[in-house]
């Protein structure tokens, strides 16, 4: 494991957990909707010889407390807010910014709204149920979802969650990529317990976010719209094909399907940074051109 550095960041209304490892350009990763940078630690090594990484926890989940009452209508809002301040203080400059799910919904808002934070983003997977022509139909999925966890618990709305998402693929690292035993069950044990906060303040406004598409069509230049090459008939891949064909962009296949950057991260990184490297490459012969 390389060296990595620790830290808390006070943000308005919470403070946030942080990781950073590796050296070069900074490379900032959005939790998913599990909200722990810990499912990103074999990834983030594989990617930390050839960026600085940072990860963190999502404010309400594992180690970043909110000090205040969480404000559902606000969430997306929030959850951009932390990683433009995150950014400002250790990335130095804009950054190139990852985020999976729930955090490539965080991570299109940050986009939108902070565009000077960022040098490139790609957005893997946003389950943005709104912007899809049936959005009705997976916006009562989501209230279906609640309401089977309020009824019968977490456990058994997972289950009915993967199954009906089309999630029913493995979900942790090689079994060579995976943390010491202790490292491992202390991060499965956050996660368990994050996903009450996800079913309480996550799984309702996150699919049914307005995402502002105009603000992005003037950056796409900067956006990747990243899908699993094992998951092109589930769900959570079809909002980024919408969007690709109303900015005019290409959906990119990464290894693995919906949490690949989990399953095959070094695959995944080979591919994430070979496409970072290709947008800062074109955008120096565009600069150059102009």
């Amino acid at each position: 494991m390389r060296t990595m550095t620790t830290g808390t960041l006070a943000v308005p209304g919470a403070t946030l957990y942080y990781e950073v490892r590796g050296s070069g350009p900074a490379l900032l990763l959005i939790p998913t909707g599990n909200g722990d940078a810990g499912p990103y630690e074999p990834l983030a090594e594989a990617l930390a010889g050839r960026h600085t990484v940072i990860t963190y926890d999502r404010r309400g989940f594992s180690r970043s407390r909110a000090d205040e009452p969480v404000d559902d209508a606000r969430r997306v809002d929030t959850d951009a807010g932390d990683a433009h301040r995150l950014l400002t203080r250790l990335a130095g400059g804009p950054a190139h910014v990852m985020g999976g799910s729930s955090g490539a919904i965080t991570a299109l808002h940050l986009l939108a709204r902070y565009p000077r934070s960022v040098r490139t983003l790609v957005a893997h997977e946003p389950p943005l149920a709104s912007v899809l022509p049936d959005a009705g139909r997976w916006l009562r999925f989501y209230a279906d979802l609640y309401d089977v966890y309020r009824r019968d618990g977490a456990q058994v709305a997972m289950r009915f969650f993967r199954e009906r998402a089309g999630m029913a693929e493995p979900t942790r690292p090689p079994q060579d990529l995976q943390p010491p035993p202790e490292r491992l069950e202390a991060m499965l044990a956050r996660i368990r317990r994050n996903q009450v906060f996800w079913f309480e303040h996550e799984i309702l406004p996150y699919p049914a976010f307005d995402l502002d598409v105009a603000a992005l069509e003037g950056v796409s230049d900067r956006l990747v719209l990243a899908g699993g090459s094992a998951s092109r008939e589930h769900f959570p891949y079809r909002p980024n094909t919408v969007l690709a064909e109303r900015l005019g962009l290409p959906v990119v296949d990464f290894p693995g399907g919906h949490v690949g950057y989990v399953t095959h991260p070094v695959e995944f990184a080979d591919a994430l940074a070979r496409v970072l490297g290709e947008r800062q490459g074109a955008r120096r012969i565009t600069s150059r051109g102009s």
